[in-house]
């Protein structure tokens, strides 16, 4: 029986996790079948995975290179087959994660937990969001922390050189990113946009439309991602940076500029989210009307 070893360590390693995986009574054969996603065998919590000694994973994988049909080496999108997309959607995920384990040829490479969107439990490992319902494009990727990359610790292990040969050895791998697409795709739920004072300038987040509130650490990342899934979360500085990317967004597109947050703002990280002073306001409603978007401003106070 294979099992893991997990040495909690924490600085210039993975996760500040090493793995180890040996077979119990002589030396293990690998099975040689590449990239696969692993439950654990207990099903062990996420919480408690970095203070065990060995994990055991599943007799099969949840996820393996046959279900993939492409993975993005820039934003870490699987693209999946229906009936793995469907197995993955119907996963019974708790409001703090279900453990999981990539592997190469069952070797452990890291570990991180899949999450549901609904909950509000933070997470500060590699996670993959629990998809709520079906989707024209069958992707789920693999994410940094929950809810936003704000709340992960340690180095980025996803692309690990081993994970990223393997994929390519089994023709799944693209290194083509979306980032460099001219318009933005439309979003069911339109977008969202949030403002902030910092150091003299006024900073600006689009964010793709949810029906969860966003938290203060999720908008002002600093960190732009444009997903072939259709999520959007691009942050830039000044009015006329605002201007460039509405100018993206497709004809009629409904954004909801949010003059404050819904949740609580952390007053602490001495970020308000607010609308700016003077002409800024009136200068991005006349460009949105330029462009044909539904721009609609909600103030602080409502």
């Amino acid at each position: 029986m294979k099992r893991v070893l997990l040495a909690h360590l924490r600085g210039t390693l993975i996760l500040g996790v090493v793995w180890v995986l040996f077979m119990s009574g002589g030396c293990s054969t690998s099975s040689r079948e590449g990239f696969a996603i692993y439950l654990t065998k207990e099903n062990t919590p996420p919480a408690q995975m970095p203070a065990l000694s060995h994990v055991d994973i599943a007799a099969q994988p949840v996820i393996s290179l046959n279900d993939i049909t492409t993975y993005d080496a820039e934003t870490h999108e699987m693209w999946l087959t229906t009936d793995a997309f469907d197995r993955i959607s119907s996963l019974d995920v708790p409001v703090r994660g279900k453990s999981f384990v990539v592997c190469i040829d069952r070797n452990p490479i890291y570990w991180g937990a899949f999450w549901t969107p609904i909950s509000s439990i933070s997470f500060d490992g590699v996670t993959i969001w629990k998809p709520l319902g079906p989707q024209d494009t069958k992707v789920i990727r693999l994410d940094l922390g929950y809810p936003s990359s704000h709340f992960y610790e340690g180095e980025d292990p996803r692309s690990s050189t081993q994970v990223l040969e393997s994929l390519q050895q089994a023709g799944k791998l693209t290194p083509v990113g979306p980032a460099t697409m001219g318009k933005l795709p439309h979003s069911m739920k339109g977008y969202e946009l949030y403002s902030w004072s910092e150091d003299g300038g006024w900073r600006f987040t689009l964010i793709t439309g949810t029906n969860r509130n966003k938290t203060l650490e999720e908008v002002t990342q600093d960190v732009d991602t444009i997903s072939r899934d259709g999520w959007v979360h691009i942050c830039m500085v000044g009015a006329d940076a605002i201007k460039a990317v509405l100018s993206r967004l497709p004809q009629d597109e409904h954004v909801m500029w949010l003059g404050r947050l819904w949740t609580e703002q952390a007053p602490e990280k001495g970020v308000t989210i607010t609308l700016p002073t003077g002409p800024i306001v009136e200068e991005l409603r006349e460009h949105a009307s330029q462009y044909g978007l539904d721009l609609a401003i909600v103030p602080p106070d409502s």
